[in-house]
């Protein structure tokens, strides 16, 4: 088993959920001397240092990477490649620098270039989330039991992936190691896509001229509400994922709008037989996520803290 990996200084370029969960699960851990992270205004500054989850919060992403020999930037996809430029002449030599978009192709092809060659960058994805944001919205159980997936590109360095896979591990998380390209077709059928209905069934809902706003709050059911939790999550985070990996989204949902148009055509056609063996075939899929342990007692968004530190 791999040592926790410890480091003098983290930087986190970005502190809102999956930062400020970084940030509460290594002080937890002991996995490093400082943190230091940014905040964009005055208010939210003020407002991490009353958290007292962090060392040092700062104005600039320069002065947050100075000195810093882990550096994850905690920020829409969108973004990265602008902060990559901005910090690179900045960065300690033999800095690990990484990312938690959940797109990984188009971050490695707007970092890279920025990026000295005396940095190692190994972009993650930590998989795993609520529909809340903001400094307070973090929490240390996040990662329990949660996928990380690191994307090193070819030729990073072997000592630093590792290492980053035991920071991870030691934050709770199972880690996984594959190309950019792959991480992108699985994460468009497995979260991108779903996502995509989410938005698309709840923002049908809202335009029901018959069906008024308040009943669609008062009689949703329990698929609805679930929809209407993703459908809730940070609009730039997701404009950005679907821009950025939109032909992997693409591919799938026409593979998704061929079997919608099965399931059409059986309904129409009163085709039982068909719907239950589709039916079937999918509450098999569900049996096997609950038997890898990939379910838990409520949805991984908006899980409360106090199921994720008993399941710890």
């Amino acid at each position: 088993m791999s040592r926790p990996a410890h480091f003098d200084r983290i930087a986190l370029i970005g502190f809102g959920l999956i930062g400020g969960s970084i940030a509460r699960a290594a002080r937890q851990q002991g996995l490093a001397k400082e943190i230091v992270t940014t905040a964009r205004s005055a208010k939210t500054r003020e407002r991490v240092m009353e958290l007292g989850v962090v060392d040092r919060v700062v104005e600039t992403n320069v002065e947050a990477v100075q000195g810093a020999d882990l550096v994850i930037l905690c920020i829409p996809v969108g973004a990265c490649g602008p902060v990559a430029a901005e910090i690179a002449d900045h960065l300690k030599p033999g800095v690990i620098i990484s990312d938690v978009g959940s797109v990984k192709a188009s971050v490695v092809k707007d970092m890279a270039p920025h990026l000295p060659v005396s940095a190692h960058f190994v972009p993650a994805h930590p998989v795993a989330g609520t529909e809340n944001s903001g400094p307070d919205s973090g929490f240390a159980e996040l990662f329990i039991n949660r996928w990380c997936i690191l994307t090193p590109p070819e030729g990073t360095d072997a000592k630093a992936t590792e290492k980053l896979r035991a920071f991870w591990t030691a934050l709770g998380a199972k880690v996984e190691v594959m190309t950019p390209e792959h991480h992108d077709l699985v994460l468009a059928i497995t979260s991108h896509l779903p996502h995509l209905i989410a938005y698309t069934i709840v923002g049908t809902a809202d335009e029901l001229a018959q069906v008024t706003s308040s009943e669609v709050i008062k009689f949703s059911a329990g698929g609805f509400r679930d929809f209407t939790r993703i459908a809730a999550s940070d609009p730039t985070m997701w404009r950005d994922v679907f821009l950025a990996n939109k032909d992997a989204v693409l591919e799938m949902l026409g593979t998704f709008n061929e079997d919608l148009s099965k399931l059409t055509r059986a309904i129409r056609r009163g085709d039982g037989e068909a719907l239950f063996e589709h039916f079937t075939r999918t509450r098999a899929i569900r049996r096997g996520i609950v038997e890898t342990g990939q379910d838990s007692a409520a949805a991984d968004f908006g899980r409360p803290h106090e199921q994720l530190a008993k399941k710890s």
